[in-house]
């Protein structure tokens, strides 16, 4: 059982979402305002959020500013579970097309491919987890329910709504973590050119932590920019019914699909709609994967440790229950 695991591929996942689960509990406050704020789309005219700060404002105000944390639990798993599909798959596809292909890198279309499949995997796995907490951070403040009964409320076609552009998403990770790690390798390069000792350098080298935070801040920050349409789509066919009652049938037709959310977000608020929240889309995003990339490069090598020392027992306690 040890000697078949891929450990690099498990510290990597392990890694990644550790640092998944501290960015999204100290940024979901943020995340919330951010959901609610994309989920509406203009009508007649009005809205009920003319900014980011409008969403915290209604919280502090009906005194449900702990209510900016519903759904956390939910999201946790979510990114917890997400980060290490994603991680382990990704780690898991390079390796296997250096090993396949004898190369000695992995190029910049091979390294699309990996995380576009890694992506994909990690989607149909959590889609219903992401639909939930999506649907708990849209509902009304203090009036969100559990996991279970937000998931029972519909079927399990609808626990997948927006799985199409989910897929059509892993677009963004994989551009992330592409530009992340062309990125990296060229600043360990420069930094290996300067060391004058003639030391080799660690198969476990790692970016220091603001390094890794501004290579992260850039790298999402392209990701995010190019992807955006489909973000805000994928929030609204996710998110509860936000609009008054009359529109609630035609509401949640339109927000089944892709196209319906497009159409929608173009009759109301025009192209400038497509971009509705970018800023803070950006800011929440940016600052999230930034964290999340810092945390990983900086506890990979103690995580590498203990995943070391996990294999030596299992190999051990193996070789005791051969013994006997």
């Amino acid at each position: 059982m040890a000697e078949g695991l891929d450990w690099e591929s498990l510290t990597e996942a392990t890694s990644g979402a550790v640092g998944a689960l501290v960015s999204t509990t100290a940024l979901y406050p943020l995340d919330t305002c951010k959901t609610k704020f994309q989920a509406e789309v203009q009508s007649h005219g009005q809205r009920k959020y003319r900014n980011l700060s409008d969403v915290l404002w209604e919280a502090i105000s009906k005194r449900q500013f702990l209510s900016l944390y519903q759904g956390l639990g939910t999201k946790n798993l979510q990114s917890f579970m997400s980060q290490f599909v994603y991680f382990y798959s990704y780690s898991y596809l390079k390796r296997l097309y250096l090993k396949k292909s004898g190369a000695k890198s992995v190029g910049t279309k091979a390294n699309l491919v990996a995380a576009a499949a890694a992506g994909a995997c990690t989607a149909i796995v959590t889609q219903p987890l992401d639909t939930a907490s999506s649907r708990m951070q849209t509902s009304a403040f203090g009036k969100s329910k559990g996991l279970w009964e937000t998931l029972a409320e519909g079927s399990l076609g609808e626990a997948y709504d927006g799985l199409g552009i989910s897929l059509l998403l892993t677009a963004n990770p994989a551009i992330q973590y592409t530009v992340f790690d062309q990125l990296k390798q060229k600043l360990l390069t420069q930094q290996s050119s300067m060391v004058l000792t003639g030391k080799a350098q660690s198969s476990q080298a790692s970016l220091s932590a603001f390094s890794a935070f501004v290579l992260g801040a850039i790298s999402k920050t392209v990701a995010t920019v190019l992807t955006y349409p489909a973000i805000r789509c994928k929030v609204m066919i996710q998110a509860v019914n936000t609009e008054d009652e009359s529109n609630k049938s035609t509401q949640n037709k339109a927000r089944k699909t892709m196209m319906g959310a497009l159409s929608s977000i173009w009759r109301k608020e025009g192209f400038p709609g497509f971009f509705k929240g970018l800023e803070a889309q950006i800011l929440k995003t940016v600052i999230s994967s930034a964290l999340l990339l810092m945390i990983k490069e900086k506890i990979s090598k103690y995580t590498w440790v203990m995943m070391l020392a996990l294999r030596q027992y299992l190999l051990v306690s193996q070789s005791r229950i051969k013994s006997h």
